[in-house]
Formats: C-alpha cells, structure tokens, sequence
C-alpha cells in the first residue's frame, strides 16, 4: 500500500491538539502559546509552549511539516541511498520540564519520513518513542513508564518491547557521562517493514500512549515537598538534558540542517539550568541514589 501521507498529518495534528488540552489541564493554570511559521523550503509547523505554569516551568509540543529538494547530511549519513530525493518529514515532538524536581522531565516524539525520486519507488519510515528523566526516581513510577511502555508494544509482538527498550538505552545515552539520560522508554526509527498501515498503527500507538505512561506520575508526584537542595539538583541535572541535545540528537541535527525554526528546534531546552565543576553527589543521599539509575536494566524483572 502506498503510504497516505494525509492520514499521518491530520493524526499528528490531531495529536498534538490532545496533548496540549491534558497537559494544560494537569497544570491547572498556564497554556499554550502558539506560533504558526513557514519555512522558506517548503512546509512549516506550529510550535506550542506553556511557561510558568503550577506544574509545568515548560512544556513545549511542536508539530512540524518540512519538505525539500534534498535530505540533509543528518539523514544521508544514517541512509546514504536517500542522497539526491526530495522529502517530506513531519512528526509531533514534545519536551516537558516540571517545576517539581520529583516530577521527572520527560520527552516523546512520532514522526514520518519519505522521501522520492522520478521513476523510483519512494522511501518510507516512521520512528518515535518516549523516554522519562527523573531526578529522584521513584520505583513506583519506573515501572509503571515501562508497563506502560509494554502495553503499547504487545499487539505488535512479544519482541517489540524489549527492542524498542534495548534501542531506546542505546540511543539516549550520554558517551562522555558514561550515564544514560534517565530511565530510558521506547525509540524505534526505520520502521517500515510490516508495510504501511501496520507501521502506522504502532507509531499511532506509540504517541497515544504517552499520556497514560506519563500524566499519573505527575499527579502523584506534583505535591512532594521540596526544598534550595532539591531545586539546585534538579538544575544541575537538566545540563545532561542540553549536553544530549546539542551533542547526540539526531532530530536536532536534523532541524537545524533543514533549516527548521531555531527557536522551535530548540524549545526542548530547560528554561533554567546550571553545571558545576566536578560536581559529586554526597555519599549515601538520594541525589546520590539517582546515578544507580542511570544504566540500562531490566525494570519489569526488578522492580514488578
């Protein structure tokens, strides 16, 4: 089947729309700023940001819908076959910093690509996934993320979980921290041999279950009590958040090769952060505690 491009955006839109009307009421009391914007190439987007909120110091949402003559260097050099197609790329992308430092920060994104030549067949995929940062990680909330994480994948096959999971440790994963991001999720990119409708189908799967894996940490974690210590730590930590994303992300790279929108691509950003030289952790605490959780594990086999 041909893929039907049309089908994916107004999902994507529809998406992004659901997403923003949960996160603003979980919040209680900010919304989202909108900003339409085109791009000189061809194609444009709607980035959506919530400050200041009583949850949520930033939540950003954006869609995006990009074409061009030619991928850029990002893509050719992960699919070197895809050098001289036009393309189009679209997907929803979300980053959510919390004001409370028990509430983890998180980020998920679906996307598709495809990309065409005259007189070839077009080139198709679809990636995404989520993945949870906390900063005082909770057993409780690890494994629901990740039961969470198996449910969407389970119609899809026993091996899709642990796949995604294994790929999701590997992808978000700091090489000059020796640490991981947090406590990793799903990410999953190429996708497109169970055809179109299936591949859709789990990237669908993927974006609706971000809301279920993530919303009743927030409303259980939203009222712990915390303090200057709690709150520094939690500053200090975002900077892996930037260091990944300016360093690793391929979808950043991405943006800022297609001449995508600056402030869009990069509204994944912590609104505040802060780095400390050789920074240690005290012995025994539970700023301390958080580094065990910084490596892949087995979470349904620990902690269910």
């Amino acid at each position: 089947m041909a893929p039907d491009t049309q089908a994916v955006k107004q999902y994507l839109l529809s998406l992004q729309n659901r997403i923003c009307e949960a996160l603003e009421r979980a919040d209680g009391e900010a919304a989202f700023q909108q900003d339409q914007w085109q791009r000189e190439e061809g194609g444009g987007g709607e980035s959506r940001v919530l400050r200041d909120g009583a949850v949520f110091e930033q939540a950003g949402v954006n869609f995006s819908h990009v074409m061009g003559a030619q991928m850029p260097a990002s893509a050719t050099a992960h699919r070197p076959e895809l050098a001289g197609r036009r393309f189009e790329a679209m997907g929803v992308s979300l980053v959510i910093h919390p004001r409370n430092p028990h509430i983890p920060t998180t980020h998920a994104n679906v996307r598709f690509f495809i990309a065409e030549k005259e007189g070839e067949a077009p080139v198709w995929w679809f990636g995404g996934g989520f993945d949870l940062t906390p900063y005082y990680p909770v057993d409780e909330d690890v494994l629901h993320w990740h039961q969470v994480a198996e449910s969407v994948c389970q119609p899809f096959g026993e091996q899709v979980y642990p796949e995604y999971k294994t790929w999701c440790d590997r992808y978000f994963y700091l090489k000059h921290r020796d640490e991981t991001r947090g406590v990793g999720g799903l990410f999953f990119d190429d996708l497109n041999a169970p055809g179109f409708e299936r591949s859709f189908e789990l990237m669908q799967a993927v974006g609706n279950g971000f809301l279920e894996a993530y919303l009743p940490i927030v409303e259980r974690r939203k009222a712990d009590a915390y303090g200057e210590r709690e709150r520094q730590f939690q500053l200090y930590r975002r900077g892996r958040y930037v260091e990944f994303n300016l360093v690793y992300d391929r979808g950043t790279l991405f943006g800022l090769q297609t001449g995508g929108r600056t402030e869009s691509i990069l509204m994944s950003m912590p609104p505040l952060v802060r780095w400390e030289y050789q920074y240690q952790p005290e012995a025994d605490s539970a700023e301390a505690r958080l580094y065990d959780y910084l490596r892949p594990r087995d979470w349904l086999a620990e902690l269910a």
